[in-house]
């Protein structure tokens, strides 16, 4: 028996130093629009729809997310002589100077011509917010309204609009998801009232899938309907979501997607069992332990207590006015979870909040990139994408400098059969330069992300934000 469990461990290690320098599948072609787009929009030639992701100055590149697909485009090249216009979301044009205060996750065109095979951004238009009627118009403060009162005693009935995935994520309570995409197959959703109180919201002011679907649903002959423009994300400034217990096991726990989550029972409860990966948050102790969190605003959280009752309620609303903004209380609470016959974890529970996003697609772990900074294998090439005068005040003597606006036309130098790895001093060009790998056919890539700072001497201190 203790052999097979050593053959078995050799194995295991094994596969893993394969896995460590195995090659990236090749890429697929791109997307030039993203799926959430194409209900209001269709694909262009020259123009790409999607996300803003980031913008490196030193490299004047753009990164823009579509789908799970990302694309890189230059913008202001000295070598082609292009100026990009940028429109912002209030329809003011200006300069690239316009590209620092787009929000990051906020759609965005790029309309491009292509140089040597090579992006180039002519101009960038920032969606605006929706335009909506006034009447039609509601305010946090009148959700909030009827939310306290419920769908009964307020008379109406509360859509979100977002896909599937995206309600699954948290919702504003009392609301029933009826995605636009699918409005016309799901119209039994609606009341039978055609003058019944309707409330869309979906993913913010720039959204415009409420609006859509009020535009729909008007047209189906209903005489009341209302837009909450400021949707989920206004929401969640000043109050908590709601998932359901089905939601989070399948959309959150089973995927292994990065959360918070806090039993705020007392401990003579939690020992009979409590949900994977919860920490113990007593509802009694909160106003000391959210003051004592030491995690980002934006994390998502959710909070549970037996019955989705006063105390998961009570530590939410502390969390939101200290700050959080992505909290949901778990509807039904723990003994939803119970009757639904999930599985229970027995033991103690952690008491250390914790958070680790999930990385992202071709990072590496510092730990593994310190290995290497400080004993490069023969089969591993670190690049430094930064510029020749950032490299001149200090960089790792393991790293070759090659900056990412150069690779093209320095392929010779970055050989196809060893591990790459991308790093610059904040993780935005390394990024950048991973993908620039990746399109050019490089398949074994990596890229640091996180802030590095180099000394002199080739010393460097290194952090995750």
């Amino acid at each position: 028996m203790i052999k097979k469990v050593v053959l078995f461990t050799t194995l295991v290690s094994t596969v893993f130093v394969v896995a460590v320098f195995a090659a990236d599948p090749a890429p697929a072609a791109k997307p030039n629009i993203a799926k959430i787009c194409t209900n209001c929009h269709k694909s262009e030639a020259g123009a790409l729809r999607g996300y803003f992701d980031n913008v490196a100055f030193k490299s004047k590149t753009i990164q823009i997310k579509i789908d799970e697909t990302t694309e890189l485009v230059k913008f202001d090249d000295d070598v082609v002589d292009i100026d990009v216009k940028v429109i912002n979301g209030e329809g003011k044009v200006g300069d690239s100077e316009f590209l620092r205060k787009i929000k990051k996750g906020h759609e965005i065109k790029i309309e491009f011509v292509e140089k040597n095979g090579v992006k180039v951004a002519v101009k960038v238009i920032e969606k605006p917010p929706v335009k909506v009627s006034k009447e039609m118009l509601m305010t946090t403060a009148d959700v909030e309204k009827l939310v306290a009162m419920g769908p009964e005693k307020g008379k109406y009935f509360l859509f979100d609009s977002r896909p599937l995935p995206r309600f699954q994520e948290g919702f504003i309570p009392t609301a029933v998801n009826l995605p636009y995409p699918a409005f016309d197959k799901m119209i039994d959703k609606l009341p039978k009232d055609k003058k019944a109180l309707i409330v869309f919201y979906c993913a913010g002011p720039a959204c415009n899938m409420s609006p859509g679907s009020a535009d729909k649903a008007k047209k189906l002959g209903y005489t009341n309907v209302k837009v909450y423009v400021d949707g989920m994300p206004g929401w969640s400034e000043k109050n908590y979501g709601i998932i359901s217990t089905q939601f989070l096991k399948e959309a959150w726990i089973d995927k292994d997607i990065p959360h918070v989550l806090l039993d705020v029972r007392a401990e003579k409860d939690t020992a009979y069992g409590f949900i994977k990966g919860a920490v113990a948050f007593p509802a009694k102790d909160s106003a000391k332990l959210v003051n004592a969190l030491e995690i980002k605003k934006n994390t998502p959280v959710m909070v549970y207590d037996q019955n989705g009752g006063q105390d998961s309620k009570f530590v939410a609303s502390a969390l939101v006015m200290a700050g959080f903004n992505r909290v949901a209380v778990l509807d039904a609470g723990f003994a939803n979870w119970q009757a639904l016959k999930y599985d229970l974890v027995i033991g103690k529970l952690a008491k250390k909040v914790t958070y680790i996003a999930k990385p992202r697609p071709g990072e590496i772990s510092i730990a593994e990139f310190e290995k290497y900074a400080a004993n490069l294998p023969a089969n591993v090439m670190i690049i430094d994408v930064r510029n020749q005068d950032e490299g001149n005040a200090g960089m790792l003597k393991t790293a070759k400098l090659i900056p990412v606006e150069e690779f093209k036309e320095r392929l010779a130098e970055i050989p196809k059969d060893k591990l790459i790895i991308t790093q610059c001093s904040t993780g935005v060009r390394a990024e950048m330069g991973y993908h620039a790998l990746k399109a050019l056919g490089y398949t074994n890539v990596k890229f640091v992300n996180a802030t590095i700072d180099f000394a002199k001497d080739g010393s460097y201190k290194i952090k995750k934000d």
